[in-house]
């Protein structure tokens, strides 16, 4: 349990940032290191300046200290500097509170967002001198632990990790505490005797009380066929969903870094979940149904905050924040409550924009005070890949938002969109520039030196969306439509073209719907120096073709190939609350190009998120949105049943399934 800072210390000068070792932020907690109490170490594989502002490690991190037999640190990958400093000098990994190294604690908690930090995951798992393959884990080292979206297929780090955690984390953490509370209560030691424990949690997956079932002994050419448990752990795992938001004020106390960090403003989350049904969207299938924040909640916690922080920005943070029940007033609000407690002009900046949801109110209430650029994400050039992917915005919708930005002021929008879609032709990819002129055009009439940034992503299907049995475009295809746009893009003023590297995509897809027999590519990767492989700087295909060369295995089996109807899927044992048949209906009705409207707002589509909540979608507001079709929701405010409106047109050219 002794502090590595006196080894420590000595080695800062050398390293670049030596700000992201030293803790000390307002806000962190400072329970002392007791053996009595559960101790948790909170992990980002990523590093400081990344991982600090993550909320989920932060609310998790402020409901532990909060019980008085756990206390909780933070910790997160030291960058490559440091990482050959602290194998040279023999020092762990440790947590920036305490500089307490991590194999102390009783639990590794790990937020897994992007598939491509899993490297990163071994690395620091390594680092805290804890073997890096679960079954070689002795009774004392720590439990590793994972969270987060990626982890809603965990197969390809299954070997690797003692428990998954599916779903919303505020509740499980402390039925995970209790568990291992109980067992030193009863004298209960053994590590597999306390994972069996562990796999009877609601929401709580435990690999290694599950085996995997090939169709041959050769696992080179041999498919995955089921997943059963190998003894009374549950046949089906299933996400845990916070019903109730209000009851969740996290965090009370954000994080205030004495060093520069992404995102280094005030973020307050205003909901979870999202109905807009945008078929390529993991977030948005998982993380339903919709549960808003009461509005009132939203401005103390705002105001409580500012006050305490001296943040002049904040973030309303949701999937799609302006579908936020009565966001223009919230706005409204949050800056006349700023101005009158003296906190001076503040910046609120409402991330994951719909264009249909963007108008002149929200625009000009955004501009009393300072502009930082605004975000619209399309997806797609053409309104037929959009019904496609069920992102049912016209060209007109998005030409009113981008209108009301330059009208207010703002010099630069930034369009995100995806390329490699299901269906998708040259032209729909030569749409995007097209857009992205004709949005140039627009700002021209309000400045002269207005400008578009068009920032491009492949697509990578997801676990849990109607795209999962889609085929993932080569990366040698995703280049040349790459090179397409940057062709368009050299001949239109105005428009500024950023880009994904295709084959960082190609890794993510074989990430994402991989099964056990990447585990060892994984870890080859790592072993040979692959860390920080979501860096474009250490990033290299080349060491995962050799490992995908030395275990035997091919993409393409992976990555490029479509899924059928009847195929078992590497997550099939898990459960996020969408029912199969659904996905699988979806994913038809986008073969048809056929569009669904928000069921937040039409009858319900029996997706199979609501069922066993008691709830459909909660709104914080009885003051709704003008305009656009009326449905019912529950206010969280008064536990009634109030009107809501959705502001977006009807559909034509394509038929909603009712």
């Amino acid at each position: 349990m002794e502090s590595v800072w006196s080894q420590l210390e000595p080695l800062l000068p050398l390293v670049q940032k030596p700000a992201r070792y030293i803790g000390c932020e307002d806000g962190a907690k400072a329970k002392l290191p007791d053996p009595s109490l559960i101790s948790w170490c909170f992990l980002y594989p990523d590093t400081y300046e990344v991982g600090l502002p993550n909320q989920g490690l932060q609310i998790l991190y402020e409901i532990i200290n909060e019980r008085p037999d756990a206390r909780a640190d933070r910790s997160y990958a030291p960058w490559v500097d440091l990482d050959a400093l602290m194998r040279e000098h023999e020092i762990p990994l440790f947590s920036v509170e305490h500089h307490t190294p991590c194999s102390a604690f009783d639990f590794l908690a790990f937020n897994l967002s992007a598939e491509l930090t899993y490297t990163n995951l071994m690395n620091c798992v390594d680092l805290s001198g804890v073997p890096v393959r679960s079954d070689e884990r002795s009774d004392t080292d720590p439990f590793v632990i994972v969270g987060g979206h990626c982890t809603y297929n965990p197969e390809p780090i299954a070997d690797y990790v003692d428990a998954v955690v599916l779903g919303d984390g505020e509740e499980v953490v402390g039925d995970i505490t209790d568990v291992l509370a109980d067992c030193r209560r009863e004298g209960v030691t053994e590590r597999a005797q306390i994972l069996a424990r562990l796999a009877h949690v609601e929401s709580v997956y435990v690999p290694s009380e599950y085996r995997p079932l090939y169709s041959s002994e050769d696992l080179t050419t041999a498919s995955l066929v089921g997943i059963e448990p190998i003894g009374d752990a549950p046949s089906e795992i299933t996400k845990r969903t916070v019903a109730d938001l209000a009851e969740w004020p996290y965090p009370k106390e954000q994080l205030v870094p004495l060093t520069e960090v992404v995102h280094d403003r005030l973020n307050v989350e205003v909901f979870r979940g999202c109905t807009r049904g945008c078929r390529f969207c993991q977030a948005g299938m998982i993380t339903r149904p919709v549960r808003e924040r009461p509005a009132d909640q939203v401005r103390t916690m705002v105001s409580n905050a500012l006050e305490r922080t001296g943040y002049d920005e904040v973030s309303l943070t949701s999937l799609s924040t302006a579908d936020f029940s009565g966001i223009e007033s919230v706005v409204t609000d949050i800056m006349d409550d700023s101005e009158d407690a003296g906190c001076g002009p503040i910046s609120v900046s409402l991330p994951s924009l719909r264009v249909d949801a963007f108008g002149v109110g929200i625009a000009a209430q955004l501009q009393r005070a300072k502009r930082t650029g605004l975000t619209f994400a399309p997806e797609a050039g053409t309104w037929r890949m959009r019904q496609i992917i069920n992102k049912l915005i016209r060209e007109e919708d998005l030409y009113e938002a981008v209108e009301a930005a330059f009208s207010q002021g703002w010099k630069r929008v930034k369009l995100y969109f995806l390329i490699g879609l299901p269906s998708e032709t040259d032209e729909d990819t030569l749409g995007i520039i097209e857009l992205a002129k004709a949005c140039v055009a627009i700002g021209k009439k309000h400045n002269s030196r207005a400008s578009v940034t068009v920032s491009v992503g492949g697509f990578v299907p997801k676990p849990f969306t109607p795209f999962q049995w889609f085929g993932q475009n080569t990366h040698q295809e995703l280049q040349r439509k790459v090179n397409l746009l940057k062709d368009a893009a050299r001949s239109s003023k105005g428009v500024q073209l950023k880009w994904h590297d295709p084959k960082a995509t190609l890794v993510e897809g074989l990430m994402a719907r991989g099964d056990r027999r990447i585990g060892p590519v994984i870890e080859q990767v790592w072993r040979e120096g692959g860390i920080f492989q979501e860096w474009s700087e250490h990033f290299g295909i080349d060491r995962w073709d050799e490992a995908m060369e030395a275990n035997g295995y091919r993409f393409e089996d992976f990555v490029f190939r479509h899924r059928t109807e009847d195929e078992h899927l590497p997550w099939d044992h898990l459960f996020a609350g969408l029912h199969k048949d659904f996905l699988w209906q979806d994913w038809q009705d986008a073969l048809a190009e056929v569009g669904l409207e928000d069921c937040r707002w039409t009858p319900c589509y029996d997706c199979g998120a609501c069922t066993g909540y008691g709830i459909e979608h909660v709104v914080a507001s009885a003051t709704p949105p003008a305009g656009g079709s009326q449905g019912t929701g529950q206010d969280l405010t008064t536990g009634g049943i109030v009107p809501v409106t959705l502001g977006t047109k009807p559909l034509t050219g394509s038929t909603a399934r009712s």
